[in-house]
């Protein structure tokens, strides 16, 4: 949600209120800014489970693969160096640094793959400047309503937030151009 409309709300009850009501008359893009996780926001939101440990799966296997690969090669094949009488391709010597390249190949694609799901890093967006948006930080909780819906109506949505309880109701819009 880029612009829309924005309901005001002081507490977490009555805004999951709102959000499960606004979805049983038919609005589909509804968005919530809160202050802090709400139990129960993500079922009244309809928000499928994340798919991101399933995108990062394969480079967690990398990471595995390529740690104990370079150990091998430098160990077991480029230089062999017969220490002890242990052989050269000791897997149990090589667990630590296979575990953590896979933690580290896992984090970091995890970290990647994150920022580009959720579009980040973004430094503007209209919802900025709608007036008040800065207290959902603090003690606010804003149900957003987007306006690129086909059904959306201005005024139709005004009033649906106003009549569940929105303290009040924001129009966030685009900056004009000069």
């Amino acid at each position: 949600m880029e612009t829309g409309m924005l309901g005001e709300f002081d507490d977490p009850e009555a805004m999951l209120h709102a959000i499960r009501e606004l979805k049983r008359r038919g609005y589909r893009r509804v968005e919530a800014f809160t202050p802090y996780p709400v139990k129960g926001l993500d079922e009244a939101l309809d928000l499928p489970r994340s798919n991101l440990n399933r995108m990062v799966l394969p480079f967690a296997i990398l990471g595995v693969v390529g740690g104990y690969f370079v150990q091998w090669f430098c160990n077991a094949f480029h230089y062999p160096l017969n220490v002890g009488g242990r052989p050269l391709n000791s897997a149990p010597a090589f667990i630590p640094i296979t575990f953590e390249m896979g933690v580290l190949s896992t984090s970091i694609f995890g970290v990647l793959i994150g920022f580009y799901l959720t579009r980040l890093p973004r430094l503007y967006l209209p919802l900025f400047d709608a007036p008040g948006f800065e207290r959902v930080t603090l003690d606010r909780f804003l149900v957003g309503l987007d306006d690129t819906e086909p059904s959306f109506s201005s005024a139709q949505a005004e009033r649906d937030l106003l009549a569940l309880g929105a303290r009040r109701v924001v129009v966030a819009r685009r900056r004009e151009e000069p």
